[in-house]
Order: C-alpha cells, then sequence, then structure tokens
C-alpha cells in the first residue's frame, strides 16, 4: 500500500523533527488529518508544546486542539513513524560558511530509526546537493537500506513566515521533489492533505533546493541595493523613502525598503549558495557584494547617529542612546542574527551608554546570544532614540513621546521610515 494510504488510514505516521517556527505550524497542519509524532530536542520545548504552549510565541492554544499529535524528545518513539519530515534551523558559522551541525545531527536520528518502505523528507534551506550529498550518505550508513530501492528521500522547501498570520502553511504554494517518480507524487499527495493553495512538482531535488535559495537571495539583493541607495541620498540630504514613494507610482518598479537584514533566511541563506559556487570555483559577485552592504547598515546606522550627536554639540562619550527593538523583524520574539545587536555594539564602540527596549524579546536570550539585556523602563535624558524594528507598539507613538525621552537636543533615527513627516519638534533622520 503506498505511503499516502497508509497515513491517511493512520496505519502509519508522520514525525516532524525540529519543532521550531517552521516544525511546529506544519505538525500541527498535519495533525489535523493524520497521525503525527512532533519530536525535538529540547526537553523543555517539548513539555511546553504538551501543554499546548508555542515556546515561539506564534501559535495561540488553540492551535494544537483537535490534533493527533505526540510530543517526544525520545529518539525511539521516531521508529514508529514511516514518514518522516525534518524541519531544523540552518545557520551560518562566524565566518558566514554553512553550519549544518543540526540538520545533520537530525539526519542521524532518523537515520537510526529508517526502515524499509520509510520516506525522509527535508525542509531546512540548503545549497543545492546538500539532501543527496550529505544527508544521504548518512541515512544509508547508519540504516544499511538503499535510498530508491528501501527508502524514498526529498525535498520540500519551508516558506512559513514568522509573525505573518496570512502566508501561512496552508495558504502558499509548496514546492515538492523526489528521488524519483514515484516519491515525487506520493510527497505530493502527502502535502496536499494540508496545504491549500496547492503544491508545485519541481523536476528534481536539486531544483527544489535552488527554488528556495534563491527567493531570499533575490529579496536580499534587492534590499542590498535599495541600502545602497540610501548611502548615496543620505549624503544628498535627500529622504530615501520619499524617493521610493515617487519611483513607486511607475507600475513596474519593484517595492524594496532600506533597513537592517537580519533573522535566519534572508541574513543567512545567500551563504549557502555562495559557499556552493566558490566551491565550484565561481565568485558570486553580486550576491556577495550585497551581502557585504547589508551586514554593513548596523554600523552605518551608529555611525550617522554619532555624528549627528557630535553636530548637536554634546560630548559622544557618555551620552545616551535609547534603541527600541532587538528582534530580528517586527511583531515577533525571534532574536536569531538580529542585527539590531550590530547597531548597539557599535554604539558602545563609541563610549556611548546604549539601553534597549522591546515588548517581544527576552532579556535573558539577548544576554546570552549577544551579551546585552533589556531595560525594565526608558529614561528621560537620551541625546537619541533609534527606532530599530518597526513593532506595532512603536508604530503609533506620537511625537510627546520622543520629546519626553530625550535631551534639549534630542535625535530621532527611524530606521522604517514610520516617523518620516510626523517628528517636527526633534532632529529627524531615516535611512
Amino acid at each position: 500500500m503506498p505511503i499516502y494510504d497508509k497515513l491517511l488510514k493512520k496505519e502509519a505516521k508522520l514525525s516532524l523533527v525540529g519543532l521550531g517556527y517552521v516544525g511546529l505550524p506544519i505538525a500541527l497542519a498535519f495533525a489535523r488529518k493524520i497521525s503525527v509524532i512532533g519530536f525535538d530536542i529540547n526537553k523543555t520545548r517539548v513539555e511546553l508544546m504538551k501543554q499546548g504552549i508555542d515556546p515561539s510565541d506564534e501559535l495561540e492554544s488553540e492551535a494544537f486542539q483537535n490534533t493527533d499529535i505526540v510530543f517526544t524528545a525520545d529518539t525511539e518513539v521516531l521508529k514508529q513513524a514511516s514518514f518522516h519530515i525534518v524541519a531544523v534551523p540552518t545557520p551560518i558559522d562566524k565566518h558566514n560558511l554553512p553550519d549544518l551541525t543540526p540538520l545533520l545531527s537530525a539526519t542521524r536520528s532518523v537515520g537510526s530509526v529508517l526502515k524499509k518502505g520509510d520516506y525522509v523528507v527535508y525542509e531546512s534551506t540548503v545549497y543545492p546537493g546538500a539532501t543527496e550529498e550529505e544527508c544521504l550518505t548518512i541515512l544509508e550508513n547508519l540504516s544499511g537500506l538503499k535510498c530508491g530501492v528501501d527508502f524514498k528521500i526529498g525535498y520540500s522547501p519551508e516558506r512559513i513566515n514568522p509573525g505573518d498570520k496570512e502566508h501561512t502553511i496552508t495558504t502558499i504554494t509548496k514546492i515538492v521533489s523526489g528521488c524519483d517518480q514515484e516519491s515525487l507524487e506520493e510527497i505530493a499527495k502527502v502535502y496536499e492533505l494540508v496545504v491549500e493553495a496547492g503544491v508545485f512538482r519541481a523536476s528534481s531535488i536539486k531544483v527544489a533546493e535552488a527554488a528556495k535559495i534563491i527567493e531570499n537571495t533575490q529579496r536580499d539583493v534587492n534590499i542590498a541595493l535599495m541600502n545602497e541607495l540610501s548611502m548615496i541620498f543620505n549624503k544628498m540630504g535627500i529622504n530615501t523613502f520619499e524617493v521610493l514613494e515617487a519611483a513607486g507610482t511607475k507600475w513596474n518598479f519593484l517595492k524594496f525598503f532600506p533597513g537592517l537584514v537580519g533573522g535566519h533566511c534572508i541574513g543567512v541563506d545567500p551563504y549557502y549558495l555562495t559557499f556552493k559556487a566558490a566551491e565550484l570555483g565561481h565568485s558570486a559577485q553580486v550576491i556577495n557584494s550585497g551581502r557585504a552592504v547589508n551586514d554593513s547598515m548596523g554600523k552605518f546606522i551608529a555611525t550617522e547617529v554619532v555624528k549627528k550627536i557630535i553636530k548637536s554639540g554634546k560630548n559622544v562619550l557618555n551620552s545616551k542612546v535609547l534603541v527600541l527593538g532587538a528582534t530580528f523583524k517586527e511583531n515577533v520574539s525571534d532574536i536569531r542574527n538580529s542585527k539590531v545587536a550590530d547597531v548597539v555594539n557599535e554604539l558602545k564602540a563609541y563610549g556611548i551608554v546604549v539601553e534597549i527596549v522591546d515588548p517581544y524579546a527576552s532579556s535573558e536570550e539577548l544576554e546570552k546570544e549577544y551579551g546585552f539585556s533589556l531595560c525594565k523602563q526608558p529614561g528621560n535624558d537620551y541625546a537619541a532614540i533609534i527606532v530599530a524594528v518597526a513593532h506595532k507598539d512603536y508604530s503609533e507613538l506620537p511625537e510627546d513621546f520622543f520629546i519626553s525621552h530625550s535631551d534639549s537636543k534630542g535625535i530621532v533615527m527611524d530606521v522604517k521610515g514610520i516617523y518620516r513627516k510626523k517628528i517636527k519638534k526633534l532632529t529627524y533622520m531615516s535611512l
């Protein structure tokens, strides 16, 4: 009996390995249709999920209701599953090189329980070839089975956008691929159980891997152009957002905006592609240039603030700056690869006292990851206030808020341009 039919009749189970921002929503979506095993190595997170709590604060408790799912941190429980989906992070190291440690660790867990007839599908973003070149070898060596004969593999890149309630696992077209035609069709049918928007059948696993990685690379390069334009327009004394507003009246103008580019997708994925390109002897000049521009924005923002403080006649040393927002994007708690940290560290290098507030971020996690924590309440004598993240909590603040927390010559650096034309009594600047 095909694996799809077994899952539908609950004669087989699906496992989801890795229950973070990507894995948990997928696991719960499937658990409304079939039997699911949710696996994560973090026992604390598993215990929270057993109580119907999303550790990432993305899903409400209702999302756990009416689901057929068992949460576990025990690898042995994975033996009960026949269709494994791996959705673990694929970060970069301090040298901006791919760190496949979580992916290969998850692969070893699956490989140790793999049986004849099983399927393994990867959702983690990787460079083209990684699934077959890195993961498949581990699966075959640990299981003693042969891919294509004893078990099947596939790749279906995740497209979940943290904090986005509109574009979800069910509403976004899903790319699927398999090691052969049979696996492609079975994997497609399984995902069609939960993806209302339908699936796109890629011609190969490598094509699916490449499709995913260029989605974020394209955005990264386009945002890099906007960031470079903001540097140029800053020297000209014109506002980038006003320029983009004017240019955006043309029907085919692409609406990208300048800003800090962090997180675990756009700020990371291009490095997987440039790594593979370099391995093949090609220097990805456009992609590398875009990454260099975007990675420099934290320093640029901090430097511009320092210049304004000096021009106001104040001593930079021991001046106080308030930073609003520490997460990598608005309205989420995720601090992974947050470029706000670059702004904070650069300001501190000038001897500035930096205080940070954020209604979503964990102070303990920030201290552990970046070496700074949140302050409980902002003061009232800041030389500058930086609106670093466009949280909804910060989108409608009156100018009096900034005035009440600033010193006599207050400066507002509005990274996302949300207070353009609204700040009139203080020195206003944006990208």
